[in-house]
């Protein structure tokens, strides 16, 4: 094949992928746009090898094979002049797919290692840089080193960007705000105000409302009375504002458990509120994330009955070395990944000397008998009804095993994702693509969901001390 000819010559840019790319999203064939892409033979034979299996990666790599069957099958277009990509109905692809057909030799430095299938890759682009001069032409890889390579060599790379949510976290919605100091003076003219239960509610109009989002926290503490709220509703210009319930206070304690600061108060709103279904908490380690999800968990299924049990699974991902297959049942493989739980379960039994008539008479044993430990492998056609699901340690999943997990929630089942985007661990993840980053941003100003970053550390001076100058 002559590639100069099989390649258009359109100003549209071309687009070389590498096979991480495909295995991390096997829909990024069609996130191209106008865009034509083009595949190394070595990809094919990459996800060749990495498609059998049950995990992640061999399924992604299966379905971008099936992919890549429907498009050239269904082409009437011969693979010299590429398979068009909106062949399989996705209009904002407009534009082909070509596949290597010839190899390529000669195209790198001697001292690269032959047959490597990154070099031969990297050959590929180089070829197709001297082909098409007047063209850009990018690697797209999700692999730093294989990006560093190609820019070493004078040739074009980046990383996949479509599925990256934001590319400065630092914007990422935080669920709270704190409220300008002349925030009454400008809207609250036309203020009406009244109770709803044990609540006061505030109705009120001015430009800052348009910014607010349904179930976003705000707050004024620099006027002579605190103010915390929350926003029930939001339209245009208008919103009300909902005063939120104190649980710093002894009387409000949940399972013995009393909030330490503003964004613990805020979260406890959240995690006892029956009418918000999915919330997501972000924070360094010691915020209290996994303590107050659990007190509120417990204080819901054995003393309130909303919920018939708790369920709480993790991405089973090591901090070190691994140590090898764990024996057991499923709940005794997921038990050494689980020390958080047991961490937190001493606390709160030490508390429940006040928790009410449950939490005084509750052992360990009780308690554990309620809480299911699953593994996210087991995950898939299961419905959860009734449940209380908590997902430990979420920034570690991708946006697509994060949406697997929330389509599991069935009838009266409250999800709670919760982690540190600080802290990914799995492999091409990164703080803007991690799946916690992804549905913190599409859920914000849903009424049945709710997010607070919590800033401040709880867990001792020590660990403070630490995740300050460490």
């Amino acid at each position: 094949m002559n590639a100069r000819k099989a390649v258009s010559t359109m100003a549209s840019k071309l687009f070389v992928l590498d096979t991480n790319v495909l295995m991390h999203d096997p829909t990024s064939l069609f996130r191209f746009e106008e865009h034509d892409i083009y595949l190394p033979m070595f990809v094919l034979e990459e996800l060749d090898n990495n498609k059998k299996g049950m995990s992640e990666v061999a399924r992604n790599a299966r379905q971008a094979s099936r992919f890549l069957d429907s498009l050239v099958s269904e082409s009437e277009d011969s693979i010299d002049v590429g398979a068009p990509l909106n062949a399989l109905g996705n209009k904002n692809a407009t534009g082909r797919l070509f596949l290597q057909t010839e190899f390529i030799t000669h195209e790198l430095p001697e001292n690269l290692a032959h047959g490597k299938a990154d070099n031969a890759i990297l050959g590929v682009v180089a070829y197709l840089h001297r082909q098409h001069a007047k063209r850009q032409v990018t690697l797209v890889s999700k692999d730093i080193n294989m990006r560093i390579k190609a820019r070493a060599l004078g040739l074009s790379a980046q990383d996949y960007f479509n599925d990256k949510v934001l590319e400065d976290t630092d914007l990422l919605y935080a669920g709270v705000r704190e409220l300008p100091a002349d925030f009454w003076e400008s809207h609250g003219k036309d203020m009406k105000s009244g109770t709803q239960g044990s609540q006061t509610f505030y109705a009120i109009n001015g430009p800052l409302c348009k910014d607010l989002l349904v179930n976003e926290f705000v707050y004024q503490e620099n006027a002579e009375k605190p103010f915390y709220a929350v926003v029930a509703a939001q339209k245009n210009d208008s919103a009300t504002l909902l005063t939120v319930t104190d649980y710093a206070h002894s009387k409000n304690a949940i399972w013995g458990i009393t909030a330490r600061n503003r964004e613990q108060n805020f979260v406890l709103n959240l995690l006892m509120n029956p009418e918000i279904d999915f919330v997501t908490l972000l924070g360094q380690a010691g915020t209290g994330k996994t303590l107050l999800t659990l007190a509120a968990g417990l204080m819901q299924v054995l003393e309130q009955k909303i919920y018939s049990e708790i369920i709480m699974t993790r991405v089973t991902v090591s901090v070190g070395e691994d140590i090898g297959f764990l024996p057991g049942t499923e709940e005794e493989k997921m038990s050494p990944w689980m020390g958080a739980l047991d961490d937190n379960l001493d606390v709160l039994n030490q508390s429940a000397d006040e928790g009410g008539e449950w939490g005084r008479a509750a052992t360990r044993d009780l308690i554990r008998s309620r809480i299911k430990i699953k593994s996210l492998n087991f995950m898939r056609g299961r419905t959860f009804l009734n449940k209380f699901l908590i997902i430990d340690e979420a920034q570690n999943l991708t946006p697509k095993q994060m949406k697997t997990l929330i389509t599991r929630a069935g009838p009266g089942t409250k999800v709670v994702c919760m982690g540190n985007i600080a802290q990914i661990d799995t492999p091409y993840l990164t703080e803007g693509s991690s799946g916690l980053t992804y549905v913190v941003d599409r859920f914000k100003g849903w009424a049945h969901s709710g997010h607070v970053t919590l800033q401040r550390g709880e867990r001792s001076r020590l660990a403070d001390h630490a995740g300050e100058v460490l």
